[in-house]
């Protein structure tokens, strides 16, 4: 009898615990569908964003580029696009997993930023009559999954890894600005304002305590920062 009392009184916190072990997983799937419909509106275009084009509107006195200037603006703007696919995916993969709701604020309001960036770059390949990368649900794939393994290594290297990509994602920028043609003046506000976003972001990483990664790590995402640049300005 005694048992059979203590089963009955244990039955209520049984039933506690299975009802928050649901919740939890619903949670996570809930969290899990609104990633894959929020990547669904990345890629597509459809996300919103907030800023106006740092180019403002088109004009009939915008100096004209020539075949081949338009060719290789659009391949930069590609390669810039691409970028903020991959920002975009990285930051959301990192704060999916993050469980300090401070650093997971910082870097959602980082990938909204991002957002405006990818809104800008798809304006200007529209205007150049080009087109975005065909790889991008490749680099958007795999940008998520190494935001979910940067998440595991804890809070400084979470954030350092973000201060690192925003500081390569600098230089990249920078590069660009010199490789720009001439004439092309609503690419480069553009990309100047990218650039200026950018290095708000690698200060608020370091502010929030970044710490430096190891150089091996560097370089690797040099390397695939390399190979990332160079296929998407042609495909």
């Amino acid at each position: 009898m005694e048992q059979v009392m203590h089963e009955t009184a244990m039955e209520p916190a049984r039933g506690r615990a299975a009802a928050s072990g649901w919740r939890r997983r619903m949670g996570r799937l809930d969290a899990i569908l609104a990633e894959a419909g929020r990547a669904l509106q990345v890629l597509d275009g459809t996300v919103p964003h907030e800023r106006a084009n740092p180019a403002g509107p088109a004009a009939a006195d915008d100096p004209a580029l020539t075949d081949a200037e338009s060719r290789h603006a659009a391949g930069l703007m590609r390669v810039n696009h691409v970028g903020e696919i991959c920002a975009q995916a990285l930051y959301r993969g990192q704060a999916l997993l993050c469980r300090d709701e401070g650093i997971r604020r910082v870097l959602l309001r980082a990938a909204e930023e991002e957002v405006d960036h990818l809104a800008w770059c798809r304006q200007r390949l529209d205007e150049l009559r080009s087109r975005p990368s065909l790889l991008n649900p490749l680099w958007y794939a795999g940008s998520f999954g190494l935001g979910l393994a940067a998440s595991r290594a804890g809070i400084p290297y979470n954030l350092g890894f973000m201060a690192e990509t925003e500081r390569q994602v600098e230089e990249h920028l920078d590069g660009h600005l010199a490789a720009l043609p001439d004439p092309d003046q609503r690419s480069r506000r553009i990309v100047t304002q990218m650039r200026d976003d950018e290095i708000g972001h690698r200060t608020t990483a370091e502010d929030h305590g970044a710490v430096p990664l190891p150089a091996p790590v560097r370089g690797a995402m040099r390397l695939m920062s390399k190979i990332m640049t160079t296929t998407a300005y042609r495909i």
